[in-house]
C-alpha cells in the first residue's frame, strides 16, 4: 500500500475512479479539464495498491480571504469496491499532513446536499460545515 501523487500517465485509472463520483464527466473532458488545472497546481494524489487505484483526492493548495492559505480537496472518492475500509480516513490523514507541510491553516472542501453519507463521514473526521456554496448556470 503506497499513498503518493499520480502521474499524467495514470489519468484513466484516476479517470475509472474519479468518474463514480463524477458520473457526467467524460473522459475526455476530464483528461482536459486535468490540463487546465495544472496552472493551478492541482495534484492528483492516489491510495496504490500496485497498480489499483483504491482512493483518489484531487487537491491543490490555495490563498483567498476567507480561509487564508488552505489545501482545497476538489475530489475524495474511494473505489466503490474498497469503501468502508478506512482508506478515506487514511486519505485524509495523509491530507492532513501534506496541508501542515505546506504551510495551510485549513482543509476546505464543498460537498453536494443530498450526500449525507459523505456529510457524516467529513464531519466524524473532523471537518464542521461553515459555509453555503451557491451556483448560478451560465
Amino acid at each position: 500500500m503506497q499513498i503518493r501523487e499520480l502521474d499524467l500517465k495514470e489519468l484513466l485509472t484516476a479517470y475509472e475512479v474519479v468518474s463514480q463520483l463524477r458520473t457526467s464527466l467524460s473522459y475526455k473532458e476530464f483528461e482536459d479539464l486535468i490540463y487546465d488545472m495544472r496552472s493551478m497546481e492541482y495534484k492528483m494524489i492516489g491510495i496504490m495498491d500496485g497498480e489499483i487505484l483504491i482512493t483518489y483526492a484531487g487537491v491543490a493548495v490555495e490563498t483567498n480571504l476567507y480561509h487564508k492559505r488552505h489545501l482545497y480537496v476538489y475530489e475524495l472518492v474511494t473505489d466503490e469496491k474498497y469503501r468502508s475500509k478506512k482508506y478515506g480516513e487514511m486519505m485524509l490523514e495523509y491530507l492532513y499532513d501534506y496541508a501542515k507541510m505546506g504551510m495551510c491553516e485549513n482543509i476546505v472542501l464543498s460537498s453536494g446536499f443530498e450526500r449525507e453519507n459523505a456529510h457524516r463521514f467529513y464531519e466524524n473526521n473532523g471537518f464542521t460545515k461553515k459555509s453555503f456554496v451557491f451556483l448560478k448556470s451560465i
